[in-house]
């Protein structure tokens, strides 16, 4: 089941597509049973006529109030690139010690109003030389912290800032343009497979550039894990969007242009396109 936000309201997609009229976006996702209250909702809902052109021509990020967070190096392949651009700022072991430590890197990506969605331009700084996008499973969470759903991430970053000095994390994560979300939430009462694959492709001018494909099985910690820590300190009155960190990393020599499309899939959720601006 997936949840699309758009201009006209919240669309419920199962076989068939279900409109809310004025639904409250941050109420109707901060609920711990939202999956069997949305299957007795629309089974008391006609199909609506107009949905998927609204999904198409109306989409809007699946975001409210929520904040978005990421963890880090929860993959061995982000961990090696990690190590690999902060090496000559003498901050490589950080990132190995981090991958093997009890408490996960943890870090605020995004308030939602520099949140972009599907079809959406993203950026990359004007002070930075080098930069890539990650793709990441993004966790739903409520204001208990419990996971509700799950959608798709692209945490852009600027390598080089992050290299420069691990303090600078900050200003290569956190700017405008720098957090992509969507196409929607994908629904379930049940776990992600560990086979659930994510794919990344770039292309540049028509041609690709890149591609790369992981699975979830390869994230070391639990989702659950990564949200016990969250929510230790902190509290979400509308809940939280976690990105679970990166497994495909273009190699060194890669930087992202003006122009680029940035495609990302995950399996059952669906696909995540941004053009770089």
């Amino acid at each position: 089941m997936k949840l699309y936000r758009t201009i006209q309201g919240i669309i419920i997609e199962t076989e068939n597509a279900f409109y809310l009229s004025g639904g409250d976006w941050d109420a109707f996702l901060n609920n711990d049973n939202l999956y069997t209250d949305t299957q007795a909702l629309i089974s008391g809902l006609g199909p609506a006529p107009h949905a998927q052109e609204w999904i198409k021509k109306e989409l809007l990020p699946p975001i409210g109030n929520q904040e978005v967070w990421a963890a880090g190096v929860t993959y061995f392949r982000s961990r090696e690139a990690r190590m690999e651009e902060a090496k000559e700022a003498g901050g490589g072991d950080f990132y190995d010690r981090v991958y093997h430590a009890a408490r996960p890197e943890l870090f605020f990506k995004s308030p939602p109003y520099r949140v972009v969605g599907h079809g959406q331009r993203v950026r990359i700084r004007r002070d930075s030389k080098w930069n890539v996008p990650e793709p990441e499973l993004t966790l739903a969470i409520t204001s208990s912290g419990k996971i509700i759903g799950y959608t798709i991430g692209n945490d852009m970053s600027s390598r080089d800032i992050e290299g420069e000095n691990p303090l600078y994390l900050p200003q290569a994560k956190s700017y405008d343009g720098a957090a992509a979300i969507g196409p929607c939430i994908y629904l379930t009462d049940a776990p992600l497979s560990p086979e659930t694959a994510i794919r990344l492709e770039i292309t540049r001018n028509g041609a690709l550039v890149f591609e790369g494909e992981t699975n979830i099985g390869q994230i070391k910690r639990k989702f659950t894990e990564l949200v016990e820590y969250l929510y230790r300190e902190t509290t979400f009155p509308y809940g939280c969007l976690l990105m679970t960190g990166t497994g495909i990393v273009p190699p060194d020599p890669f930087t992202l242009d003006h122009g680029d499309e940035i495609s990302i899939s995950i399996s059952r959720i669906g696909t995540l396109i941004n053009i770089v601006e």
